[in-house]
């Protein structure tokens, strides 16, 4: 049966359009999670432009399963690999372009140059994008915010190919955008979004930018290897004071550790496989569910699978 499932893969794959992005089998998704663990993703494509990306997705097809990754700043992949086709936009889709307070991002762009490009053309509003790891297609996937602002509060339309490969616009009332959620299919794959911020100077922007980036190296452990809050702030309170209250600051499995420097982040010490830091992520959720009542809600995303290996 494993050989069979390989001679499907390959004849869908030797059956595709010519390309210009690029097609890798068994690609190493350790190195780019910022957690550095993990298995491969049975096929990964990198599109080099939208044209690239909808003649993948109108020819590939429908019972391959689809996963789109970002720079792996808020994900853990299991250690058993990701099925299907993994896709991560590049540098086709790392645009900036600022047109009177409007500013117009590729989804493959990191939320810290969104921020930069939105200072220097003297448009604040957008500072908190310095202290949101990721780009601009995780953080309207997840709504993302930090520092008392999120997407929602500056995003005008953002744009999406869906599982045919068509280009759909959307209003950012029409995204069902709320805290760290998102309405839009998961299937879709962000391209695009256009942004609105308000004239500022340019000194007063930057003052802020360093006070939020300041804060987070005195606050979190950026020089980790961790993804991010872990958990969803449940409403009312904060995850991290859950967390801490249930007696978690420092609680290791394996090689995966409850960080002492801000326990809403998990942190690879250096040996951890994905499975330690889902079991020490799931038994914080059950002390914190013991102590409080609360239910905490996994901010990270987890993907593919827990044992085995695709692809092999």
């Amino acid at each position: 049966m494993i050989a069979a499932a390989r001679d499907t893969r390959r004849s869908w794959i030797d059956a595709l359009p010519s390309l210009k992005g690029r097609l890798t089998r068994n690609a190493d998704l350790s190195r780019i999670t910022w957690f550095r663990v993990g298995g491969p993703a049975e096929v990964m494509f990198r599109p080099a432009d939208l044209a690239d990306l909808q003649a993948f997705l109108g020819a590939k097809p429908d019972d391959v399963p689809l996963t789109v990754i970002g720079v792996g700043s808020n994900l853990l992949v299991r250690d058993g690999g990701v099925p299907g086709v993994t896709i991560r936009l590049g540098k086709g889709f790392m645009n900036i372009a600022i047109e009177g307070t409007l500013i117009r991002a590729g989804a493959a762009t990191p939320d810290l140059y969104v921020a930069r490009a939105a200072r220097d053309a003297g448009l604040g509003g957008l500072e908190f994008l310095c202290g949101v790891p990721g780009t601009v297609g995780g953080a309207l996937r997840m709504n993302a915010g930090a520092y008392g602002s999120e997407i929602s509060d500056v995003l005008r339309r953002a744009w999406a190919v869906d599982t045919t490969g068509t280009l759909r616009e959307l209003t950012s009332a029409a995204m069902g955008l709320s805290y760290r959620h998102c309405d839009v299919p998961d299937s879709w794959i962000f391209t695009e979004a256009e942004l609105e911020g308000r004239p500022s100077e340019p000194a007063r922007i930057n003052a802020r930018m360093t006070e939020i980036v300041d804060d987070r190296a005195d606050s979190q452990p950026i020089r980790s290897r961790t993804g991010g809050s872990t958990f969803a702030n449940p409403p009312g309170e904060k995850a991290w004071r859950l967390i801490e209250a249930a007696g978690c600051r420092g609680l290791r499995i394996g090689g995966a550790m409850v960080s002492e420097q801000h326990c809403n982040f998990l942190i690879n010490t250096g040996t951890a496989t994905a499975a330690d830091i889902e079991e020490l992520g799931e038994e914080v959720r059950r002390r914190v569910r013991d102590n409080s009542g609360i239910e905490l809600r996994w901010e990270i995303r987890r993907i593919g699978i827990q044992g085995g290996e695709v692809g092999r």
